[in-house]
This record gives structure tokens, C-alpha cells and sequence, in this order.
């Protein structure tokens, strides 16, 4: 059990990873610093995209209109790092 405990906080982690990469990358492409059309970026931001906004699409829903600015990743991180934590401190040191 322990060893799923470990899988699922190292998923976590790791989305939590996507999750900032999909933020900046976000930021690169609007300010213009990376381009589209190049076929790696397009391919990276496609994939960020998609595994990323399925997840995010509904907190945004939820989240009031702020005039642009996103705050649904950051509000998803934190979810994550609460989920981490429940699962650190209550669950993992009673799994024999």
C-alpha cells in the first residue's frame, strides 16, 4: 500500500511540474518570446494543453472574472499540495 501512497504523491508532483511549465510557456507565448508555428513549441504547448485543461477548465468556472489574469493554475497547485499533505500525514503512517 505504502507503494501506491509513493506513486500517487510523485503523479502529484510531477503535475504540479506541468502545471508551472504550462504557466510559463503560456507567458512566453503571449509576450512573443517563442512562436507557434515552430513545430516543437506547438508540439510542447499542445501537449501542456491537453493535460493540463481538462483539469483547469473547471476552476475556472467556478473563479470569478479577474480581467485576465488566470489564477486557476496556482489555485490547482494548491489543491495538489493539500492533497500531498492529507495523504503525508494522515493516511501514509497508518498504512501497514
Amino acid at each position: 500500500m505504502r507503494a501506491l501512497l509513493d506513486v500517487i504523491l510523485l503523479a502529484l508532483q510531477l503535475y504540479v511540474w506541468l502545471l508551472i511549465a504550462s504557466a510559463i510557456l503560456s507567458w512566453l507565448i503571449a509576450f512573443n518570446v517563442v512562436n507557434t508555428r515552430n513545430t516543437v513549441v506547438s508540439t510542447i504547448w499542445d501537449f501542456l494543453y491537453r493535460i493540463t485543461e481538462p483539469v483547469l477548465r473547471p476552476i475556472r468556472n467556478m473563479l470569478p472574472y479577474m480581467g485576465g489574469i488566470d489564477i486557476s493554475p496556482l489555485v490547482l497547485i494548491l489543491l495538489i499540495f493539500l492533497i500531498q499533505r492529507v495523504i503525508a500525514l494522515y493516511i501514509y503512517p497508518y498504512v501497514f
